[in-house]
């Protein structure tokens, strides 16, 4: 069989690319293959389904690897059918990324803040598959955000499961970044540069000043102080100088979201 149409030859070839980094190669290799699955259907056999879903999955997370979430949503779209059909057979077959995918999965919808379709998607899980650290990784990120506990969440970047989930993990990261320095701005009237380096998890002064720069460019920079703008007339938040106020906050701000 020609290596074009050999499905068993191209999915070779793209995790080689996948491995390599060969994003272009990837891509190719991927058309190929999907062009292959368009004869591909639920009644088939469980090998011939089992190597379209492992042709998805690799898609996926190329898609991960060229940081390309538009891509990445329509592959895990076209892999689900697939699953459900491995999911119905007489023939036990699990794909050898399924986690690994599932995971990266779960993270994707904590980034969007689709948490409904999140606790979707972990009602579909077995109790085996939840708990590979996989999977049990974006769980464990989502109880921590929903109670507030940011701090962790920011640590938790260099304890990822695999490489593919930093581009993830990096958008997450922004995200509480943000949260964080909403409460600040309205928490403190000023305060030290060294800080608000440390609340927000910066690695240095010089890095909190691109970030004032790109995104709050009312902040302003004197000295070694950063100050904020007064917050509107009724909102004044008193000037205590506490690292504790601040994970209350965020731990307050988080449960009245839960209740709404």
């Amino acid at each position: 069989m020609n290596t074009m149409t050999d499905p068993k030859a191209l999915i070779n070839n793209l995790s080689a690319a996948l491995q390599a980094s060969d994003i272009a190669s990837g891509k190719s290799t991927l058309n190929h293959l999907k062009i292959w699955m368009l004869e591909i259907s639920p009644e088939d056999s469980p090998e011939s389904i089992s190597l379209a879903a492992t042709a998805l999955e690799l898609g996926a997370l190329l898609s991960a690897a060229d940081d390309d979430l538009d891509a990445f949503a329509r592959n895990i779209s076209q892999l689900k059918p697939y699953y459900d059909a491995l999911s119905a057979s007489t023939t036990a077959v699990k794909t050898e990324r399924k986690c690994h995918v599932l995971g990266l999965n779960l993270m994707h919808l904590l980034v969007d803040n689709r948490l409904s379709e999140f606790h979707a998607e972990l009602e579909l899980l077995s109790e085996e598959e939840a708990g590979t650290p996989f999977v049990s990784f974006p769980i464990t990120l989502e109880r921590q955000l929903m109670v507030g506990s940011y701090d962790e969440v920011l640590n938790a970047g260099t304890n990822v499961p695999d490489p593919s989930y930093n581009f993830f993990m990096e958008n997450l990261i922004e995200t509480v970044r943000d949260a964080i320095a909403d409460c600040v701005e309205v928490t403190y009237k000023s305060l030290k540069l060294t800080d608000a380096v440390t609340m927000m998890k910066l690695d240095s002064v010089e890095e909190l000043h691109e970030y004032v720069q790109d995104k709050r460019d009312d902040w302003i920079v004197e000295g070694d102080m950063l100050t904020f703008q007064p917050p509107p007339v009724g909102s004044k938040a008193a000037d205590i100088p506490s690292m504790k106020l601040i994970s209350q906050s965020l731990s307050y701000a988080t449960e009245l979201e839960r209740i709404v």
